[in-house]
């Protein structure tokens, strides 16, 4: 065991466990966390892939060409890439960009601009809140009378969020460069993924899109574990979403994720390293000094102790409690077995790792944290074991 010093900048993870459920730039997204501390755990719930048949998008193009859309409506960066490269292939392309020249085109965000401008296109506007809901918003607002509209629409676009253009009477015409993908079974990492944020040995799951959302709970009802990847993540799982449309997808999924206020992926890392510290760490003042866990990293008493995951998962249980009882059913349930030897060896091993008698059973009842009174809390401090005295009569028993 090694004294604690404090951690550099590049250390604010160390510890966190971190899920990615993204594919595109998945990379970037990993690299980041684990530069930082974070141990990243990578399971893609969809991919993004080209559409299959590009003779559909070679249709939708020759249809936008001939509709002379008033308005374009861009919504990925990669949907405009795509969408000239096929057109390109298919001795479309001149055509398509002199025909988006002569519209007015609205982008969805910043990356869509971009796609735009690297095409040699200009946009006229973006949406207030980079969303497709609120770019169709921008339209409804800004023209009154019945235009024709072109989509370029992303792996993901429900009907339902362009159905108020034709409820104006404009005329939508679609193009769909590319589509969401669900890995197949075959691919161990999203179960692995699920029974990992189940067994609470992550400490938050990153999205970067809805379809991510749903794919990922769509898994775990096949596992028969929605519900308890739900309670997962109600229970102290943190849900990262990147923006508006992904964190409601998680709400409708009944998850209430944190998001950053500005939809990027660089402000997604920097509130996983504000706001973990203060979602993930829980404290208690033991009867043989402060016990952190941070993470994957417990604390007690100045001294870092590495634990395996289950007794991990005990002894954060037991923390959560406050002091309070944990009976055996509890701690069994918690940790998917029904082996009462199996736990007593694992306490038994938890109790050996920490070096000191803070753990104590309760005859006939279970398990309790030996925390004491240490006081009101600072404003804003975890009250965990802050708030019970010391029975000297439940000590007794300790590191039975």
């Amino acid at each position: 065991m090694t004294e604690l010093a404090p951690g550099p900048l590049r250390d604010q993870l160390e510890g966190f466990r971190i899920g990615v459920t993204s594919e595109r730039r998945a990379g970037d997204l990993i690299d980041a966390l684990e530069r930082r501390g974070a141990h990243v755990l990578h399971a893609p719930t969809l991919r993004m892939e080209p559409a299959s048949d590009d003779e559909q998008v070679i249709v939708d193009t020759e249809a936008i060409i001939a509709a002379r859309p008033d308005v374009v409506l861009a919504t990925t960066a990669f949907g405009v890439r795509r969408w000239l490269e096929v057109a390109d292939a298919a001795g479309l392309g001149e055509q398509l960009l002199a025909r988006l020249a002569t519209a007015r085109i609205l982008v969805r965000g910043p990356k869509a601009r971009g796609g735009i401008r690297a095409a040699g296109l200009d946009d006229s506007g973006m949406s207030e809140e980079e969303t497709t809901a609120s770019l169709v918003a921008k339209v409804l607002a800004e023209h009154d009378s019945a235009l024709t509209v072109a989509v370029q629409a992303h792996g993901y676009l429900e009907d339902a969020v362009l159905a108020p253009l034709l409820a104006a009477g404009h005329r939508v015409v679609t193009v769909s460069p590319y589509r969401w993908r669900s890995l197949d079974d075959t691919d161990a990492r999203i179960p692995r993924l699920i029974e990992t944020v189940c067994g609470d040995q992550l400490d938050a799951v990153t999205f970067t899109s809805a379809p991510a959302v749903d794919a990922l709970f769509a898994a775990a009802e096949a596992l028969g574990m929605h519900d308890a990847l739900l309670r997962a993540f109600r229970g102290g799982v943190v849900a990262a979403a990147v923006g508006p449309v992904t964190s409601a997808a998680l709400v409708a999924a009944g998850v209430q994720p944190i998001q950053p206020d500005r939809f990027r992926m660089g402000a997604l890392i920097r509130l996983l390293c504000e706001r973990l510290p203060e979602l993930r760490v829980a404290r208690a003042v033991t009867t043989h000094g402060e016990l952190v866990i941070r993470g994957a990293i417990v604390e007690l008493d100045g001294r870092r102790i590495p634990l395996t995951p289950l007794p991990l998962t005990l002894l954060r249980a037991l923390l959560a409690a406050d002091g309070a009882v944990v009976t055996r059913e509890q701690l069994l349930r918690m940790v998917g077995s029904s082996d009462h030897h199996a736990l007593e060896m694992a306490l038994s091993r938890l109790r050996r790792c920490l070096g000191a008698p803070v753990i104590a059973t309760v005859v006939k009842r279970g398990y309790r944290l030996a925390v004491i009174d240490t006081g009101p809390p600072p404003a804003g401090a975890s009250t965990i074991g802050r708030r019970r005295s010391t029975d000297p009569a439940n000590t007794a028993a300790a590191n039975r």
